[in-house]
């Protein structure tokens, strides 16, 4: 272990050192809750009154900009450890209610010269909440999306309506890949009960990525997004199948690059007073080995640098978040951005 971390931390360094010389490239690959990223417009159809200026949270134009000014400056900073810059190549994001508010996040200031491209498909979450995957043209270009639909029924047999998963295929500095995002169902209603729509997602995220395991059994497949349940959870172990062991992988797994972080009592959010680390992503084999001829994973990190945390109180650590119920924080998210990091080495 200990040679393997000195090897990570020379190859890590020769990333930024020797990238001028097209010796080795790398990239960073993140997700993020985005903690009810709304418009002020009040949309039909659509339950998403309580983010209206006349709402309980009295979500005027003035907390939007503020909202989105604090979106940018974290996106832009996730991986300054790791020494980049710019915001994530490649940015899954949730909780965001429609492709303007993504829009107008990619305008800001500290993401414009990134120029983040979108892809968003709406859902038919009752709260109008989706996922999307932003990117930067420089890394990933976009070759195909789809948007599979999530069928879920209460216990009446009525359905209930919830977010889309995103896949979406392309090229990342001439490499396939592939990008799965996902919001699964809450725990609201308690664990147990609804933990068979979480195992429902997992299903669905699993027959999507065993699709495009069947074209191509090397297929670079990313799956990632908010969860909702933990690296050790029936979801991701048996209905995922994603494995925290990399030495071990079975044929039929995942590798899950978050287990490791929460093996180590690292998360990513604290629901209900409890430290979760819903927010993971999970890779296929053929990004894992030592062979850096082609894009391998080198490290996995949650991004919960001091300026996105609580500095004091009896929440002193959690994330900063927007609300703390109705009453305006003027914090970031409720959950903090995950991310890894991908090399390729171009020897001679």
């Amino acid at each position: 272990m200990l040679i393997r971390t000195i090897f990570i931390t020379i190859l890590l360094t020769a990333v930024l050192a020797a990238e001028a010389q097209q010796q080795v490239r790398a990239g960073l690959i993140a997700f993020y809750n985005l903690e009810n990223l709304f418009d002020t417009i009040n949309t039909p159809d659509v339950l998403d009154e309580e983010f209206t200026p006349e709402g309980p949270n009295k979500w005027t134009g003035s907390r939007y900009m503020e909202k989105l000014d604090n979106m940018a400056l974290a996106i832009s900073r996730i991986g300054e450890d790791d020494g980049w810059k710019g915001g994530p190549a490649v940015l899954g994001v949730s909780e965001i209610e429609n492709r303007s508010v993504l829009e107008d996040l990619a305008a800001h200031p500290l993401l414009k010269d990134s120029n983040y491209q979108i892809v968003h498909y709406d859902s038919p979450d009752r709260r109008g909440v989706d996922v999307a995957l932003m990117y930067r043209p420089r890394f990933f270009s976009v070759t195909a999306s789809a948007s599979p639909s999530l069928p879920l029924t209460n216990d009446e047999g009525e359905p209930v309506y919830t977010r889309d998963q995103l896949v979406v295929s392309g090229l990342f500095d001439g490499e396939p890949m592939h990008f799965i995002v996902g919001h699964w169902p809450s725990r609201s209603g308690g664990e147990l009960t609804t933990r068979p729509r979480r195992n429902a997602a997992a299903a669905l995220s699993r027959r999507l990525v065993d699709s495009l395991l069947a074209i191509n059994h090397d297929a670079k497949v990313f799956v990632m997004g908010d969860l909702n349940d933990d690296p050790s959870d029936e979801s991701l172990r048996k209905y995922l199948r994603a494995s925290g062991n990399a030495d071990r992988l079975r044929d039929d797994e995942m590798y899950n690059t978050m287990y490791p972080l929460f093996r180590k009592g690292i998360g990513s959010l604290n629901y209900r007073d409890g430290l979760n680390l819903f927010d993971q992503i999970v890779v296929t084999k053929s990004l894992l080995g030592n062979d850096y001829s082609t894009y391998k994973f080198l490290h996995a990190r949650v991004f919960n640098s001091p300026f996105l945390m609580q500095k004091d109180g009896q929440y002193k650590g959690y994330p900063l978040r927007s609300f703390v119920g109705t009453v305006w924080q003027g914090g970031y998210s409720d959950h903090f951005p995950v991310y890894v990091i991908i090399v390729r080495y171009n020897g001679n």
